[in-house]
Parts: structure tokens; sequence; C-alpha cells
């Protein structure tokens, strides 16, 4: 544990990405094979699930540090980090341990699960008196479900290649799964990871495993200027593009494996897809998106139907169970749009276009569907369809080179995909309440809940009245005017732009919640989001997907913010 809590500690105090990927190399040279495999977990992205609830290492922490709640609160607001807190106000004395970090997961920190809490607590205590402060810092985050590290999978591959000498883009092929939660790492996964190319081991292969993800870029030119960034119409496959869930479609051995994007196995969650593959020869893997589907005119005549909102899919996406209500009400299909291998061969490093031919003749007289290519002489003609995109239920194009090969992540060495993207769905609103973000943005407000209000105000008479009426902490009025809370956004301005926020926010705190400040209405924002849908969950009656700040609205005035009736009438576009 000692040794990871140092590399965390390392990564988190550069953005060089060559240091970065040295000091992981470094890492894996010294670090025993089942230490690895976990240390790869972890930083590749796997999520720790949480095992010891946040009110009790909180509570331990002021017990062993002997100080009053009302102090470690003041503590965490100056910090903005809750193991970084109890990191610094635990006794500095401790028992340094040399036990690694996957005895640390597999024996002591997963079995906390389900224990009484009485002896959670009797062991979390051991734990930290055994850790020195970075060690207790990392095993908060750990047990309490928080671990974030500035790495990407990326580096960590590249780690993994510069430490082995196995080429990087097998060791990506080779991750594919490696993060799936139902089965843990251990030497014999990490051993696989970088076994040599001319032995019979580095062919070895689960069936059911997929190829990595290929991800197109977001396309920003302007109109007037996609003939020079992009050259001939007809050098491009155009597609729609879907909202849906990226998968794959493994058929080998006689089986079929679906799996998403996040490296998430999810095939037990849809039956009606492994019943459209069952037919497939083995040695089959299609690219495509998981989509539910319902008959009509829509963005695919060819594929008959049209896709359905995002937000009925997400109906699916954490059943358990599947009933028959659920199957009938968001019926799952799959769009497939790539062939990555036929017959068990690989065939990525094919062009884009001999891909596709080999695709459709697969697909002919099978229930799949296969994504329909659009077929325009110019860019104009093009950006003249793609303005329908929200009537069809889709997002925009996608823009593939006809000589692309199928790369690896987000890359243009193999060849080039492009996502053109409609514009976002946008609405003027107010911040209202803010917490403190992570990482490197722990001590500074940039997490903020935004309102609109239920109704336009008559004059700015009438906001400015609200406004004192919430400074005073009277309660709203059911049939007057009011802020309706409707979003969360964290991204979208500069480290300049969060730090004037930031500023602000601490000016005009209202009320602490913990680790959440309100604030007096005052700040209007431009928020973007990618789609809006009904949502009886909460207050507003709506949810929004991807929401994100895309300026600062300096020259609005309070009372010209949205409402919620622009917001509804978003709903119907």
């Amino acid at each position: 544990m000692k040794h990871f809590a140092r590399l965390f500690a390392e990564l988190d105090s550069t953005t060089a990405t060559k240091a970065k990927v040295e000091a992981l190399r470094r890492y894996f040279v010294r670090t025993p094979a089942q230490d690895a495999a976990w240390a790869v977990y972890f930083l590749a992205g796997g999520k720790p699930r949480q095992v010891v609830k946040t009110a009790t290492l909180r509570g331990l922490a002021c017990e062993a540090a002997g100080i009053e709640d009302w102090l470690f609160e003041k503590c965490y607001q100056a910090v903005g980090d809750l193991a970084e807190t109890i990191a610094y106000i635990l006794p500095l004395q401790s028992l340094e341990s040399d036990l690694g970090l996957a005895d640390w997961v597999e024996n002591r920190l997963l079995p906390l699960r389900g224990l009484p809490e009485d002896e959670v607590a009797r062991r979390v205590r051991s734990y930290w008196q055994e850790l020195d402060a970075q060690g207790r810092f990392l095993l908060v985050k750990l047990v309490g479900g928080g671990f974030r590290v500035g790495v990407s999978k990326l580096l960590v591959q590249r780690a993994l290649a510069a430490h082995s000498g196995v080429d990087a883009k097998r060791i990506a092929q080779r991750m594919m799964g490696y993060m799936d939660a139902k089965v843990m790492p251990s030497a014999i996964k990490y051993e696989a990871l970088l076994a040599g190319t001319a032995g019979a081991a580095a062919d070895i292969r689960d069936a059911g495993q997929p190829y990595p993800f290929f991800l197109a870029h977001q396309l920003d030119s302007s109109l007037d200027g996609l003939d020079a960034k992009l050259g001939p119409v007809k050098d491009w496959q155009v597609e729609w593009k879907y909202d849906g869930i990226r998968g794959q479609i493994v058929k080998r051995a006689g089986q079929v494996w679906v799996w998403s994007r996040g490296e998430e196995l999810v095939t037990e969650r849809f039956p009606e897809i492994v019943a459209l593959a069952q037919p497939l020869p083995d040695g089959t893997v299609l690219d495509g998106e998981i989509l539910v589907w319902t008959d009509g005119v829509g963005a695919a005549p060819s594929a008959g139907g049209r896709p359905a909102s995002f937000a009925l899919l997400q109906q699916r996406i954490g059943r358990k169970t599947l009933g028959k209500k659920i199957l009938a009400d968001a019926p799952v299909t799959f769009m497939a749009y790539d062939l990555l291998e036929l017959d068990g061969q690989d065939l990525r490093a094919q062009p884009q276009h001999l891909r596709r031919e080999k695709l459709e003749q697969l697909l002919a007289g099978t229930p799949l569907k296969l994504s329909p290519v659009e077929r325009l002489a110019s860019w104009q003609a093009f950006a003249a369809l793609r303005s329908e995109s929200r009537q069809r239920g889709v997002e925009g194009f996608m823009l593939k080179r006809l000589d692309a090969a199928y790369g690896t992540g987000r890359t243009k060495a193999d060849g080039l995909w492009w996502k053109w993207k409609i514009e976002p769905l946008t609405v003027d609103c107010v911040l209202i309440y803010a917490q403190a973000g992570h990482g490197r943005r722990a001590s500074l407000y940039t997490d903020y809940t935004f309102a609109v209000w239920n109704r336009a105000p008559v004059d700015a008479s009438e906001a400015t009245a609200v406004v004192k009426a919430i400074e005073k902490r009277e309660p709203a009025k059911a049939d007057g005017l009011q802020l309706v809370a409707f979003a969360k956004a964290y991204s979208g301005l500069t480290d300049e732009e969060f730090k004037r926020i930031d500023s602000v926010i601490r000016k005009t705190t209202l009320e602490k919640f913990g680790p959440v400040r309100s604030v007096k209405p005052a700040l209007v924002f431009e928020l973007g989001f990618e789609g809006i849908n009904r949502s009886p969950r909460h207050k507003s009656g709506i949810a929004v997907r991807f929401p994100r700040m895309l300026r600062i609205r300096d020259d609005k005035p309070l009372h010209e913010a949205g409402t919620l009736g622009e917001l509804k009438a978003l709903l119907n576009l």
C-alpha cells in the first residue's frame, strides 16, 4: 500500500505526461504482479465500491484526533477534500506496514462491506495506525469509493508498454474488460497483459474479449471551412450519429457477448440483442449503438422506425431484473456500423470502405439493423440535412474517411473519424448552490446548481423581492415567483473564470449545508445540454443531459434569466 500511495502522490504532483509515464514504469518494474494488477485496475479507471460510510469515516477521524465535528467541518471547508482532511487531522504516530496493495484490497478493504459497524470501526482504526499520511489519504479514497487520479488509461498502457516491450496497441486490446467489476484483478491477468508476442501465451484471450473502441474527434469548423478541412465529400462515409450506448457484439465459440464502451459486460441486460446476434457466424465482432427503437417515421426509414430518447434507454441500464413491462416499454436493438472481426480475422487494419462492404454483405437478410449511409453532393447539402437531426431523434452526423483504418482510442494515427454534432440546447439560468471541486480544484467552488424562474418576472423589482426573501430565509410562496433548481454542472469555464466565480460565491454565501453553500442569486450563466426529458424524480419535472456552462452572462440581468416554460418548450423539439 505504501508504494502505491507514493506513486499516487508522485502522479498528483506533476502535469507532465512524460513524468507520469516514467513514474508508472518505475512502479511496475519494482512491484509484484499481484499488487501491480490492482494498481492497473485503479489507475486505468476501475471504480472501487464504497465499503465504509462517509459519516463513519468522519466520526472515527474526529474521535482519533480528539476534536468536535464542527472543527472537522471547518477543516473540511478549508481543504475541500474528505480524504485529505482526515489525513491532516489524524495523529502523526504510525506503525509502518509493508503489506502489499493486493493484500490490503482483497483481505482487508473488500471484507469491510457488510460487517457490523463496531467491527468496521475497530478495523479502520487499526488500519490508520499502520499508515503514514499518504497511506491514510489513499485508504479513505479507496474505502469511500472516491478514488480519482490524474492519469488516463492511455498513459497506463504506454507505461506498461515501456515496461514490457509489448506494443501499446496490443496492451490496449488485452486490457479490454480488465476493469469489469465482476472479475477481480489477479497476477495471472496482469502477466497476460505483458506476455511477449513470440510465445503462444501472447495470443491467448477469453473468447468474449472485445476490441478497444475507436473514438471520434469533435468537428468544430464552420461550414465555410469544411471543404478546406475535410476535402471532397466523396472521400467520406457519412452516417447519422445515434444517441445510445456504444457497444460491441462478440460472437465466438457459439456464444454471444455484449460489451459497452465503458468496458462493462452487459449481455444479461439486453437479451433482445443476444437473440438478434445468435445467427451470426462464429468469429464475428460488430461495433455499433445500443438503442431503444420505436415504430414509425424517423431518422432511418430504410432501417424502419426511429430511435427513442436516451431517457427510455436509461430505464434499462440500471435494471437487474427485466420484467415483461420494461421489455415491452423499452424494446432494445443494435445499430451496427462497423465490422471488426469476420471468420476470426481481425479487420481493423483494412480501410473503412472495405469493412463497410463486408458489413453490408454479412447483415443482408438478418434482423440486425445496419446504420444507413447518406450520400449528397456537397457539405452544404449535408449541413441542410443535419438541421433535421432533432426531428429524427439523432445528434448529427458521423464522418469517416473511406481509407481510414479502425484505430484505438481517440487517435488520428490510423485514420479519421469526426462527430459533426448539432448545436446544444441552451437556457440562461441562475447559480443558487455551489460545492468545491475535486483534485486540483478541491480548494475552489466549481460544482454548481442552477435554477430558472417558474414564470417570467414582471420586472426587475419583482425578481429583487424574491432575492430579498431568500436572504431572509423566507419560504417561497407556492403560487408566487420563485427559482426552481433543474441542473448541476461543473465544466465549461476557464481556470480564471472559476477563480472569479469562487470569489463571488464566498462573498455571497447565505447558508452552509456540509460542503454545499447556498448563494445569493445574482450570477446568470448560459447552460448548454444535449437533451431534455420529463422526470418526475426532479422538482422541476425535467432532466437535462450532459449540462455544461457555455459562458457567464454578465450582460443579462437576473430577471431576464430563463423560465421553466422555456425548458418545457424544448421538450417538443
